[in-house]
């Protein structure tokens, strides 16, 4: 449902900021795929994101979804086949709107919008059995204003926003990384939840090699703006952050080096 076919980036061109970004990425995902991407700082794993979304043209290469040709595609075009969650909370969503206004911007996406009443009955019941599902409380306060919820509430509305229309891939841009350990715990949950349950494809990049290895069906590992290593299955369960270390260390040559993912 998805491919990517050689596509390379380099940022700052023909300067003396020239940055190779990535360099002959080739991935293919099936439909339900759950992706997750691992890598040292710089390795690509963002960049491949925000290359897919749109964020920036590729210099080479080709980028298909379900069979339609995206690469030249414009990012605001792009944007009612993907669900894109980022990294910091504050970005998904609007603070100074209502929980229901931010869902209902949500499910407009890709529509034409006219003068009809903003919100109707049905979607306020619509919306609170969507926020149900968090099992947050928001259901009750669909009226507060979202600049009121704490950085794990804003996130996990984020993923309900960008998943409400069931996209056709779900881009996930270390999207716990800024949340304290239980919360990131908490959003993670609901993540997996939304995904099994809506049968979703996704990508997620993560810094957590836990995580990576216990989410998701698929793990990848980049490096300089490559894939190095991919695992799936049965193989992938048996995984440990040993394992993963090792094997980095066997195709790349040389030792991991981002504090964050060690650490963590």
């Amino acid at each position: 449902m998805l491919e990517i076919k050689n596509v390379k980036k380099t940022f700052h061109k023909g300067t003396v900021n020239e940055k190779p970004a990535l360099q002959g990425v080739d991935l293919t995902l099936q439909d339900g795929d759950f992706v997750t991407i691992i890598g040292g700082n710089g390795a690509g794993k963002s960049t491949t994101l925000n290359m897919i979304a749109g964020v920036y043209p590729i210099d080479e290469g080709k980028i298909l979804l379900n069979g339609k040709n995206i690469t030249h595609m414009p990012e605001h075009k792009r944007a009612i086949y993907l669900g894109r969650v980022f990294q910091d909370p504050m970005k998904g969503t609007a603070g100074d709107m209502e929980i229901q206004e931010n869902l209902a911007l949500a499910l407009r996406r890709g529509e034409n919008r006219g003068l009809r009443w903003g919100i109707t009955k049905k979607e306020q019941k619509q919306y609170q059995e969507a926020l149900k599902t968090l099992d947050l409380g928001l259901e009750n306060r669909i009226s507060s204003k979202v600049g009121l919820l704490s950085g794990g509430q804003r996130q996990a509305l984020t993923l309900l926003m960008a998943t409400l229309k069931k996209p056709e891939l779900l881009l996930l841009d270390e999207h716990t990384a800024a949340l304290d350990p239980k919360t990131a715990s908490k959003v993670l949950e609901i993540t997996e939840r939304i995904i099994t349950q809506n049968n979703l494809t996704a990508m997620m990049v993560t810094h957590n090699m836990k995580d990576a290895i216990r989410l998701g069906n698929r793990l990848i590992m980049m490096h300089e703006g490559r894939v190095i290593y991919e695992v799936s299955g049965e193989e992938k369960k048996q995984l440990k952050v040993s394992d993963l270390l090792e094997k980095f260390e066997q195709v790349s040559g040389g030792e991991f080096a981002n504090d964050r993912m060690m650490l963590a």
